[in-house]
């Protein structure tokens, strides 16, 4: 649908410098927005794409987050663009007031989304490696720097947007596992190292001619890398159930992945991260079931028995190794027991 934008994101164009006075504006609404509106905006100098942060997420459940959270992205952004420039859209300006963010407009013709290829059953092991690669450069550059830390006092956004709904909302569903889901939230909010993007899935990961490129980092937060790491390979392995014929096609992008992204932690001891991932791991899978944000391609109570069987038994007796992760997930799909 094309139209006027709205007064409020065209007074931030207009502030910005990116509208002049009388120009006009043409809106197009993107889809697939939970938390923010999005819309091309083809300007005199050509498109855009703007985002602004919604108060109340567009999802089942009551969940509400403060819209200052669009600041926070474009301030991710800025820090990933000088440690790897091509991995983010090229930021052209963010206004506070209005609390609007706008950046390049990346066109389908050299951009594809990796959620979509991943669904049609299109498993890259490449592409996966250098999501990894680039997720650890960024994590690297950022860890131990207390400046860039007290730049992102965002501990309450990180909480009300992804703790609370994945974990916390999931400890309530299964109150038999709540109180290893309570521990991963308290071990993940304690653990303070470097710059965490909060939402490294498919569906917020443009592959390009250069590369992936991270979108929708509306959770940064300076906090625990491993939940970027588990948040991504937690995907992987439900596209398994989604497209059933390329499951060793993901379970080749979740080795390849994690084996990039490891190799690329230099801040601490590889094994520490990868056991807190490990721990995470499961709770972020049953928070996609029985959390406040579902996944919408599992629709069969097979499907969601079969991420149950897993998570729960793998929180009720942690792994330390990502690789026993994969293989609990593989005995499942295989029909057999869920841990050696």
């Amino acid at each position: 649908m094309e139209h006027e934008g709205e007064p409020a994101v065209v007074g931030a164009l207009a502030r910005l410098g990116l509208l002049a006075q009388g120009e006009a504006a043409l809106f197009t609404r993107l889809t697939g927005g939970v938390s923010s509106d999005i819309w091309r905006v083809d300007l005199a100098r050509g498109p855009v794409c703007v985002k602004r942060a919604l108060a109340k997420l567009r999802v089942a459940a009551d969940w509400r987050a403060p819209i200052e959270r669009n600041a926070y992205e474009a301030a991710w952004m800025r820090h990933a663009a000088a440690l790897v420039p091509d991995a983010v859209p090229r930021l052209l300006g963010q206004d506070r007031e209005a609390g609007v963010l706008v950046m390049a407009y990346l066109p389908n013709g050299q951009y594809r989304g990796w959620k979509a290829d991943l669904l049609a059953g299109r498993a890259a092991p490449e592409v996966a490696a250098a999501v990894g690669g680039s997720l650890a450069k960024i994590h690297a550059g950022t860890a131990h720097e207390a400046t860039i830390a007290a730049a992102f006092p965002t501990d309450r956004i990180f909480h009300d947007i992804r703790l609370e709904p994945y974990l916390e909302a999931t400890a309530r569903a299964h109150p038999d596992r709540a109180e290893a889901l309570h521990r991963l939230v308290q071990v993940t909010a304690a653990t303070r190292t470097a710059l965490v993007h909060g939402d490294v899935s498919p569906k917020n990961i443009m592959v390009g001619p250069k590369g992936p490129v991270f979108l929708d980092a509306e959770c940064a937060w300076y906090g625990d890398p491993a939940f970027d790491l588990a948040f991504c390979l937690n995907h992987l392995l439900l596209k398994c159930l989604a497209a059933p014929a390329a499951t060793e096609g993901f379970l080749s992008c979740f080795d390849g992945l994690a084996k990039s992204y490891l190799g690329g932690v230099t801040w601490e001891p590889a094994a520490a991260l990868e056991a807190r991932a490990a721990h995470l791991l499961p709770g972020l899978l049953l928070g996609r079931v029985d959390g406040k944000s579902p996944v919408e391609y599992l629709t069969d109570e097979a499907q969601k028995e079969h991420v149950r069987a897993v998570a729960r038994r793998l929180l009720e007796r942690p792994v330390e190794g990502l690789g026993a992760i994969r293989a609990a997930w593989r005995q499942q799909l295989a029909g057999g027991s869920t841990l050696p």
